[in-house]
């Protein structure tokens, strides 16, 4: 018995590995038997009471504890492990979503501009003068009501310098 324990390790011996033990120990001591012609069989070998001698119990129920916490540490992270990867998951996805959304949008946004151009420019080859004219007016339209401070100067005004308010603050400067 000594033998087949010997080469096993405590966890073995007191959880795992009885049944082979078991198992080996009947092997061995038939064959012994076989050996000495005692003309006897041996039918079961059963490990009843296998404990650590009790100068090793209280280490060994430390250890059996660290292993169980360990086994929870890791039951712990592997449930954390799965809450957390579908959800990053799910969340590269709905980024993904979006960003092809924002594609879409850019691609159709570029091929309407594209369309408008071709109209225009259509409308231009048929009318240069008229075309520039609209365009220009409705450049000024949509600009000159963003302007803080507007001048008008006609082309009949000629010689016009640039002036610098030294009084006003701020970073306005010349005026044309």
């Amino acid at each position: 018995m000594r033998e087949v324990v010997g080469d096993r390790t405590v966890d073995e011996v007191i959880t795992i590995g009885r049944q082979e033990i078991e198992n080996e120990a009947l092997q061995k001591l038939q064959a012994l038997v076989i050996s000495y012609t005692m003309g006897i069989k041996i039918d079961q070998v059963q490990l009843k009471n296998v404990n650590p001698p009790e100068k090793v119990q209280a280490s060994f129920n430390e250890v059996n504890q660290a292993q169980q916490e360990k086994e929870r540490a890791i039951n712990v992270a592997n449930g954390e492990y799965n809450k957390s990867i579908p959800r990053a998951r799910g969340m590269a996805d709905q980024t993904i979503r979006a960003a092809e959304g924002y594609a879409k949008k850019r691609i159709n946004q570029a091929e309407g501009d594209v369309s408008k151009f071709s109209a225009l420019l259509a409308e231009y080859i048929k009318a240069p003068e008229v075309t520039r004219r609209r365009i220009y007016l409705e450049t000024m339209a949509n600009t000159l009501p963003k302007v803080k401070r507007k001048i008008i100067v006609g082309d009949d005004v000629k010689g016009m310098l640039p002036l610098l308010n030294l009084t006003a603050s701020g970073t306005e400067g010349a005026a044309r």
